[in-house]
């Protein structure tokens, strides 16, 4: 390599140029019927789904898995994604299928297969860090579904970069959306997450794919959740609910009674909350704890609860209540490991708290719902008519509701219409 001109004289000023054809640029395809047409002209046919088998992940995907559609499906180390994957394309029976791990060995694969317990004569294995020697095995199987684990153990040779680099993760999901877009092959990929939880690899990577799944739960909990964070072909209010065990995971279609534990009698700082993920409503049992600050600042801490929205309820509970918690510790949980974010359970979080300073113990037989104003009003929620049919049908006597919340007339349950949080409190405290 030259370093000076041998024409000019000139030093760094040689740049090299590869001479190519005119081809495409790397990710573009290259579509047949690329006309102009007026939008009432166009034909649209609703694409035929394919069931997975697995209702949970119909639910969060929108129906089903749509062809030609690419997946990212992210999480943290040992959540269980590598397993979700495998269990779920072993329950498409008869469907040709390909599992690509380039994190695994084959008998590892083989020996993750027979814990799930299961080994349809359909479903073929491959260990390979290579992209195109994987697309060379899809084009002579020509699967249904293909997984990929993970989309940062894989690398192409068109680019001269390590594997799992951002040009490496870039380039790789790009050419599986050509290949998936051209042979209408839906593609699952497994990805990593950074240690802030986001997904790992440049932030387009979630642009580029179709449906972004999250897996989530706490390792030391058998619950898993499943949360769609974009999805071009349904909803992202929707999650699934998973339970892991030895064999596998397992399906969880009615978690509120999983969810509550049936000895929380007399025990004070637990209230039942109503919340609604997605379409689905859900008991959550909402445990708080409050005691004297042993140090000079009192914790704040919560778990599977946002911290910044405890904090704002709890300065709502001093001003609009009078209750002073500045000489308190103050830890929020919600049982059985999960996740909430419905503002619906406001109401429950400042009553388990007030509950546990007090000493109190709530009604076992009333539940509530209700968002937290700052002023200390009771907003109206969602959904009002799904939370009241699943408190009753697991046998609340009592509910709390927003004030002037328009709701279907029901039988077994006694409505209580709160305005404030001061109202809530002299029904349940008798004060």
């Amino acid at each position: 390599m030259l370093g000076r001109c041998p024409v000019c004289g000139s030093w760094g000023t040689l740049e090299e140029e590869v001479s190519q054809p005119a081809t495409p640029a790397k990710g573009v395809r290259q579509r047949s019927g690329s006309a102009v047409q007026k939008i009432q002209e166009v034909s649209v046919q609703e694409d035929m789904r394919l069931d997975m088998h697995c209702g949970e992940l119909n639910r969060v995907l929108g129906g089903g898995l749509v062809p030609g559609s690419l997946v990212l499906l992210g999480g943290e180390p040992g959540i269980g994604k590598s397993t979700l994957a495998l269990q779920v394309l072993m329950q498409l029976g008869q469907t040709v299928t390909l599992y690509a791990s380039g994190e695994e060995s084959l008998k590892q694969i083989k020996l993750r297969s027979e814990r799930i317990s299961g080994q349809p004569e359909n479903l073929y294995i491959v260990s390979e860090t290579s992209l195109e020697k994987i697309l060379e095995h899809v084009k002579s199987l020509k699967p249904e579904v293909v997984v990929i684990d993970s989309i940062q153990t894989i690398g192409t040779e068109a680019v001269e970069a390590t594997i799992g680099s951002l040009t490496q993760v870039r380039e790789c999901a790009a050419r599986l959306l050509q290949y998936a877009k051209e042979h209408n092959v839906p593609f699952v990929i497994v990805g990593h997450i950074t240690k802030d939880g986001a997904l790992a690899g440049p932030k387009v990577l979630e642009h580029m794919v179709d449906t972004v799944l999250q897996f989530e739960g706490d390792q030391h909990y058998m619950y898993r959740v499943l949360r769609a964070q974009k999805n071009r072909f349904g909803s992202t209010s929707e999650i699934g609910i998973f339970e892991m065990q030895q064999d596998g995971l397992r399906e969880v279609t009615n978690p509120s009674e999983l969810l509550l534990s049936n000895n929380r009698d007399g025990l004070s700082g637990i209230a039942i909350a109503v919340a609604v993920e997605g379409v689905r409503p859900l008991l959550i049992e909402v445990q708080a704890l409050a005691s004297s600050a042993a140090y000079g600042t009192p914790q704040r801490s919560s778990t599977g609860f946002d911290a910044r929205r405890l904090n704002m309820l709890l300065a709502v509970l001093e001003k609009r209540i009078g209750f002073k918690l500045l000489q308190k510790d103050v830890f929020l949980n919600i049982a059985g490991g999960i996740r909430v974010n419905d503002p619906a359970i406001d109401l429950a979080v400042l009553l388990a708290v007030l509950s546990s300073s007090m000493d109190i113990a709530l009604p076992t037989d009333c539940c509530m719902t209700g968002e937290v104003g700052l002023a200390g009003e009771i907003r109206p929620v969602n959904r009002i008519d799904q939370r009241i049919a699943e408190a009753r049908k697991l046998g609340f006597k009592r509910i709390l509701i927003p004030s002037g919340q328009k709701h279907a007339p029901v039988s077994s349950i006694q409505i209580i219409e709160v305005a404030r949080v001061t109202d809530a409190v002299r029904m349940l405290f008798k004060q």
